[in-house]
Parts: structure tokens; C-alpha cells; sequence
């Protein structure tokens, strides 16, 4: 689909990379790996025809078509969300307003052209899909008709990568496409893309999404991309195996040229032996040289100064009330948090977890309760806006020792090398840094004087592999106490040992990793059927039963068989409740399919957008009950 032959780009210069080969097929899935700043988004920019290689051919096959959505600033005018998200073409959504399929009434009376544009697109199923879409990325359906440009930066590329889902491109590229989702969106969008019907080129710092998605990752190291088959994980393996390979290649070859020349050196000044000796010259002349690996991909280690002591409890929330103008986001919050926790705040999105991080700070006012902080305690809280408080006029070095942490400047440009600010750059001004440098200095300074507790507002964003790596370290040695909300479940898993679910105004703890909250919230049926059935708890220091007597032992039995027999009779009588129920959603899914691919439909005015809405409840009502329909499947089939 797409082939790329021995492109090359510098810049001032400096070599991105040179003579470049890549294939990309149909259905490929390719993770794009490499530091910040390595050309990772330069090669988009050339497959984009964007900017122009310094040499080399690029030819897509005929007819394909491709998506991009990049890092930041993608276009918004006076189009609504479900507008933006269903821009096939601006014909189409001049058609769909004609037609009342989208927005208020129609102002114009459709013509044939209309017709024929709408049901070309996809019609009513297209806005449908582009609904569905729009909800698995977090949207509200009240929200669907506000104008995009209303929406914060991270929203509206939300909605740009809804309208690059809506059409299904055959090429795919999506630069950090998980910046500005929250974990349940991020899982929904990683769910939804597993069966993408296209090709996928991405590039991305999370380890876990590139895990799930990526059958290919392509590294971009050193002015080199090299391909490897695989997930991430798989990825770091060979990696290393080729590392080995190499530097004992490198190192062999080092070995026979120190050889060949040992013997010019000794043998160069004998008439008899200077033939042979200039022989070996020519030998160490001829032979290509295995350039010596650059294994410098070792963590930089640092110790960071560990906070003071704080006593055994270190936060209470008592009886908090909240509230946003008419929205109530808490109404009795109570909550403790005690010294040594890494605590995790998950939820849907809107559900509240950065009001509850705030108020833990206590950079947000509440409406009523007390928020109490014990012992000894000293809060460090981040989040974006901590940017606005560096010092643009200073270096980058100037800011980071502008600090009551007793450091020497060695120790401080080490730390700095760890978020990528190595050499020259710390001299550059703050003010002169992107938006991902001022946060990684913003966290660097955070981690050079932590406070013993930290509120950590998606940390990871902007950060590489590397400098994620680098944090996760540090915290943990960090002997403070922790809550932070994340979308890297990678992250979350290295760091988090309790978790809090945010939903509703209400938390839910679970004293436990992340894979914990996963198995709770999603238990097996057939354990706790097991469970039920065998009268125990499971636990392996359980005490031994006194053995009884045979009369015992059957009637015990028959009621076993009894329960068990039941159990089953009532799996299916729930599964034959919902094939019904999912039968007629069916049918009725396939009738109004039927009329929105009618143009009378859209004739009478708001009959399309009443049976778009309906459509939409229908495909939320199959996807649970379809849900519910595979577990009780799955707990019949544990029971037989």
C-alpha cells in the first residue's frame, strides 16, 4: 500500500535519517519508536509529502487513501462536535443539514443532489458510527451539537480523531494519539483499534498500547530505522539480543585490525617482510567497518533527596461537599489516606478524580467539610498550569538551582540529562521551551526538593520511554506518599499499590496493585460459582473438616447436585431471556437501517434524527446485553 525507498532528510546540517526503506501493507500495525527529537515526526511530515526528502521516492498504491492526526493543533471552525466528527466532505455535511439528519431544522429544502451525496457517504449509518465513536471517546450526547471551538485543546483532538475513525482511511497515522485521553478512553480507543479494517502507523511513548496494537515496532536510533517483528515487549528482546551480536561483531573485528596492525607495526621497516605489511594495510582498508554500537540506552541513576517524616496519617477529607455552579461532583466525601500509599485515582472521565486531586492539594476551595493534613505534612502538586510558575527569563540550569535543595550543579544537570536536557540545551531559556519541555523542567524541579506528599496530575504526558523510566525510579525510591492519576497503564502498574475508583460522587478503595482493581472489577462467575458450590472461602490454611458419616455425606451431595441443578436451569433460562431481547433489537436494528437508507426519510422534517436516536440506544442496548449474554454463557459453561 504504501513504499518507501532510500529517503534521507537532514536538517541544518544533521542527519534524521538516511537511506530509508519501509513497506507498509494492508492491516499492518507499526509502532514508531525513538527518543523526542529523533525524526519520528519528520518521516510523517515525508510520507505526508508535507516537506520534501533529500532524496528517495515515496509511491502509495492507487486510490489509497490516508488519515493523519498530529500531536497538537489540529483545525477547528464553526462546526458542531457530531459536524466535525462526520466531516466525509463539506458536501456531505451541507447534505445531512438539508436533510435534517444533523443539526436543527433544515433551512433548505433537499434536493436530489443531497440524496444522492448523504447515501453515498454512508448515510444515517455513517452519523450513527460517528456517535458510537464519539461516545467510547468520552463525549456526552448533550455535547454533540456544541460548537467544536468551545472545547479545550484536548477535546477538539478528540473530535479530530473521531472524524479519522468515521472514515476509516486505508493509511492510519496518529502521532501520541493517547496524550489527551483518560484511561477509559485510551482502553476504548485501544478495543476499537485492535479491529481497525486499515493499516495502522503510530507513534507513541506508551508501552502498554503499543503492546495490545503493534504487531511491527520501527526504531529510529542513530540516523537509523530498523524493523522488528513483534510488540513492544518483543521488541526490547531482540533488541538486546541484536545489541550483543553486534558488539561482539564490533569487538571481533577491533581484534583483527589491532592484530593485522601489530603486524605492519613490527614488520613494515624489513625489506623482506614490507610487502606483506602493506598487503595487511590495504587488508584493514578493504573490510567494512562495523561501526561500534551505541548502547546508551542504560537509565541515568540518581538519588533524590528523600523527604522528611510525616506521621502515619497523612490526609482526612471529612463530609466534602462540591459543586460547579448546578453540577454536584461530591456531596459527603470522606477519605483517608495514610503514609506510604501509591495511590491511584481511576474513573470515567468527568467523574471527578482531578477535583479530588485538587482538593487533596488544596489548590481548590469546597463548599463545605474539612480537609485536615497530619503530622508534619508538606503537599507537591502538578499538573499543567505548574508550568505557568517557572521563570521564563532564566536557563533552563538557573531555574533548577533556584532551589532550597542543598544539590551541587553536577547532580543537577545529571537529573536534567534524565528528562532529556542534556548539553547545551540547559542553558536555553524557559521561556523559549515547547509546552512538553517547561513540564518535564516542571517535574524535574518537583522531583529535585520532593515534599513527602505528591499529587500528580497525569505525569507522563510529553515525557519519552526513557524519561518515563527515569520517573518511575524515582518514585520509587521516593519514601513519601503519592495520589496521581494516569492514563499509562504501564506506569500505573510500576507505581500504583492502591487503587480508588471515582464514579458518581463516590470512591471505591481497593488495597491492592492495579492488576487487583482489574480482577475485582471483573471477576471470574466461575470462581465465585466454585467458591459457592465447595462451601469455602478458598483459602489454602483453611482447617481440615472432621470426616462424617456416609448418610451425611449423601444427603450433602444430593443437595449439591440439587443446587448445582438449579443454578443451570436458571443460566438458562437468563440466556434464553436475553437471545429474545437481542433478536428484536436485531430486527429492529435492521428495519431502521432499512428506512434511513430511504430518501422519504429524510423528507418529513426531524423523522431521520428520531430514528438516528433510537438507532443509537439500540447499539447500546446490544452491546450490553450481548455483554451480559457471553458471561452467563461463560458461568453455564463453568457450571457444566
Amino acid at each position: 500500500m504504501l513504499s518507501i525507498k532510500s529517503i534521507s532528510k537532514a536538517y541544518a546540517g544533521r542527519t534524521l535519517f538516511s537511506d530509508v526503506s519501509i513497506q507498509i501493507n494492508r492491516r499492518d500495525r507499526i509502532g514508531v519508536v525513538g527518543p523526542n527529537g529523533a525524526g519520528k515526526s519528520t518521516l510523517f511530515s515525508v510520507i505526508l509529502k508535507e516537506i520534501t526528502p533529500d532524496s528517495g521516492v515515496i509511491a502509495f498504491e492507487k486510490g489509497s487513501r490516508v488519515g493523519f492526526l498530529p500531536q497538537e493543533s489540529a483545525p477547528t471552525s464553526d462546526e458542531t462536535i457530531i459536524e466535525l466528527a462526520c466531516s466525509f466532505s463539506p458536501e456531505f455535511i451541507s447534505a445531512a443539514k438539508r436533510l435534517g439528519a444533523i443539526g436543527g431544522e433544515k433551512d433548505i429544502e433537499p434536493n436530489e443532489r443531497d440524496y444522492e451525496v448523504f447515501e453515498s457517504a454512508g448515510g444515517g449509518g455513517l452519523i450513527a458510527k460517528a456517535r458510537q465513536i464519539l461516545d467510547g471517546l468520552s463525549f456526552k450526547e448533550s455535547d454533540f451539537e456544541r460548537p467544536a471551538k468551545e472545547l479545550s485543546g484536548g477535546w477538539i483532538m478528540r473530535v479530530h480523531l473521531a472524524r479519522l475513525l468515521v472514515q476509516e482511511p486505508d493509511l492510519l497515522m496518529l502521532d501520541e494519539p493517547t496524550n489527551h485521553l483518560d484511561l477509559h478512553s485510551l482502553i476504548w480507543l485501544q478495543n476499537y483499534l485492535q479491529n481497525y479494517p486499515g493499516a495502522i502507523l503510530l507513534i507513541s511513548h506508551d508501552r502498554e498500547f503499543l503492546n495490545q496494537l503493534a504487531r511491527h515496532i520501527l526504531e529510529l536510533e542513530n540516523s537509523r530505522f530498523t524493523r522488528y517483528t513483534g510488540n513492544y515487549e518483543q521488541y526490547l528482546i531482540q533488541r538486546e539480543a541484536n545489541e550483543v551480536q553486534w558488539l561482539a561483531a564490533y569487538e571481533n573485528q577491533q581484534k583483527e585490525i589491532d592484530r593485522l596492525m601489530k603486524f605492519v607495526e613490527r614488520f613494515r621497516a624489513k625489506n623482506t617482510k614490507a610487502t606483506q605489511a602493506q598487503s595487511k594495510l590495504k587488508q584493514i582498508e578493504r573490510m567494512e567497518k562495523i561501526e561500534a554500537p551505541n548502547i546508551s540506552r542504560k537509565r541515568m541513576r540518581f538519588s533524590f533527596p528523600q523527604p522528611m517524616r510525616s506521621g502515619q496519617r497523612i490526609i482526612r477529607l471529612k463530609d466534602i461537599a462540591k459543586s460547579y455552579d448546578d453540577l454536584e461532583v461530591y456531596k459527603s466525601l470522606n477519605l483517608e489516606i495514610e503514609k506510604g500509599k501509591r495511590t491511584v485515582l481511576v474513573g470515567p472521565n468527568g467523574a471527578g478524580k482531578s477535583t479530588l486531586l485538587k482538593i487533596l492539594a488544596g489548590v481548590l476551595s469546597f463548599n463545605s467539610g474539612e480537609r485536615e493534613l497530619g503530622h508534619n505534612v508538606r503537599t507537591g502538586y502538578f499538573a499543567q498550569h505548574r508550568t505557568e510558575t517557572l521563570q521564563l527569563n532564566r536557563t533552563v540550569l538557573d531555574e533548577m538551582l533556584d532551589s532550597s535543595a542543598t544539590i551541587t550543579e553536577e547532580s543537577v544537570r545529571t537529573l536534567l540529562g534524565c528528562f532529556l536536557f542534556s548539553e547545551d540545551d540547559v542553558f536555553k531559556k524557559v521561556g523559549v521551551l515547547s509546552g512538553g519541555e517547561k513540564s518535564r523542567l516542571a517535574m524535574a524541579k518537583l522531583l529535585l526538593d520532593p515534599p513527602n506528599f505528591l499529587l500528580l496530575d497525569e505525569p507522563t504526558t510529553h515525557l519519552d520511554m526513557a524519561s518515563i523510566d527515569t520517573l518511575i525510579e524515582a518514585i520509587s525510591q521516593y519514601s513519601g506518599t503519592l495520589v496521581f492519576i494516569s492514563h499509562d497503564v504501564h506506569f500505573i502498574r510500576k507505581i500504583a499499590n492502591n487503587v480508588i475508583h471515582v464514579e458518581e460522587g463516590t470512591l471505591r478503595h481497593f488495597p491492592g496493585p492495579y492488576q487487583y482493581y482489574l480482577d475485582k472489577t471483573d471477576q471470574n462467575s466461575s470462581r465465585a460459582t466454585e467458591a459457592s458450590l465447595n462451601g469455602s472461602n478458598g483459602s489454602k490454611n483453611s482447617q481440615p473438616k472432621k470426616k462424617e458419616d456416609s448418610k451425611t455425606r449423601k444427603r450433602r451431595e444430593a443437595e449439591a447436585r440439587q443446587a448445582l441443578s438449579k443454578k443451570r436451569k436458571d443460566k438458562k433460562e437468563t440466556i434464553n431471556k436475553l437471545e429474545s431481547n437481542i433478536t428484536k433489537l436485531e430486527s429492529r436494528q435492521a428495519e431502521i437501517n432499512s428506512l434511513l437508507e430511504k430518501p422519504e426519510t429524510y423528507a418529513a422534517g426531524g423523522n431521520a434524527s428520531v430514528l438516528n436516536r433510537e438507532l443509537m440506544t439500540i447499539n447500546d442496548d446490544l452491546e450490553k446485553f450481548n455483554k451480559e449474554w457471553s458471561e452467563v454463557v461463560d458461568a453455564l459453561n463453568a457450571i457444566n
